[in-house]
């Protein structure tokens, strides 16, 4: 199994680390194997799980890092270089509230075969909420055969809503940490819910713009992590996909660009549209990723950051008004990316 750390640049696109390769699929390769809801499973199996997300969680509240490698499975506590920062800028946030358990899955993976080359294979795991039709599925790569479980712990009453997710595999009878997924819910002071609502009004409003931004917003908060999808978020992805304008429709990345000409007729190439709360101001920000051949020097990679902003802007105003400001990657080929933020009251 190949291991990884995934801790972010800077504070700009959000905060996730995890212990295992762990991942969305996209082929139909892999097996499904066996979810089990907590309204489903042994009380035994729930409470054990609930009383090992509840220790660890504590650990990242007293930051707390060799306690956490301690209750990490072996293999992957051979590694835990750089969750150190991860769990001292978390415990920051949470360290004044209370845990609380919110939902519990065991995923079992003991009747995982490895792949034709030997390696760990992918895992699908389906879990009907409720005995409805609605889904919440785990998709994960590289792993290894075994009885995981999954933990999202709430801390809703520190300095700002929290969610602590611990993926945790039983080895010889004691659930340990494989992986840990960190993330605020609440963003510029709205959770998820009030993101998607909005994004509706938008669309009303013909904002389709905004509404994309904050469809986003809205998925980034109600996804657990990255390796989790639902039967909402889906239905949310699907407005987010009907409501995005045409310019929009095969999404922004390096191989379709969204291409902007600024007034002096230069056209700035996007490779990536999204928001970002780092800030921590009263709305969140707009994040652009710029292509460009080379970096240069700072003052003149400041002026073309800003000289894209207004561009962007200028192209589509809608986005003035429910974003607090821009902020823009310039981003070259074997360059480390030049990043700058500005509020909307300064780009001109």
């Amino acid at each position: 199994m190949r291991l990884f750390k995934s801790v972010t640049v800077g504070a700009m696109t959000g905060l996730r680390i995890g212990l295992l390769t762990l991942g969305l699929l996209m082929s139909g390769e892999a097996s499904a194997e066996v979810c089990t809801t907590q309204s489903q499973m042994a009380p035994a199996d729930r409470d054990a799980l609930a009383a090992a997300a509840r220790s660890l969680a504590a650990k990242v509240q007293a930051n707390d890092v060799s306690g956490l490698r301690a209750a990490t499975a072996a293999e992957y506590a051979k590694d835990f270089s750089g969750i150190g920062d991860v769990v001292g800028s978390t415990s920051v946030r949470v360290k004044s509230g209370t845990p609380k358990v919110e939902q519990v899955y065991v995923l079992d993976a003991t009747q995982l075969k490895p792949g034709a080359n030997g390696a760990a294979s992918d895992a699908q795991f389906f879990c009907s909420l409720n005995r409805s039709v609605a889904e919440a599925d785990f998709l994960i790569s590289g792993l290894a055969p075994g009885r995981y479980g999954f933990v999202m712990v709430d801390v809703p009453d520190g300095s700002s809503p929290w969610r602590l997710s611990f993926l945790l595999r039983q080895d010889q009878g004691q659930w340990m940490m494989a992986g840990f997924y960190p993330k605020p819910l609440l963003a510029a002071g709205h959770d998820g819910l009030w993101y998607w609502t909005q994004a509706r009004s938008m669309i009303l409003q013909k904002e389709h713009w905004n509404a994309w931004l904050y469809y986003e917003q809205a998925e980034i908060l109600l996804r657990p992590t990255n390796f989790i999808q639902s039967t909402h978020l889906e239905k949310l992805k699907a407005e987010q996909t009907t409501a995005a304008p045409p310019a929009l429709s095969e999404g922004v990345s390096t191989e379709s660009p969204l291409v902007v000409k600024g007034a002096d007729g230069m056209e700035y190439r996007f490779t990536g549209l999204g928001v970002d709360d780092s800030l921590g101001k009263d709305k969140v920000d707009i994040l652009a990723h710029l292509k460009v051949d080379q970096i240069g020097d700072a003052a003149a990679a400041r002026k073309r950051n800003s000289d894209a902003m207004a561009a962007l802007l200028a192209a589509y105003p809608e986005m003035k008004k429910p974003f607090h400001g821009v902020w823009m990657f310039a981003e070259a080929p074997g360059q480390n990316p030049f990043a700058t933020e500005e509020a909307m009251s300064e780009i001109h």
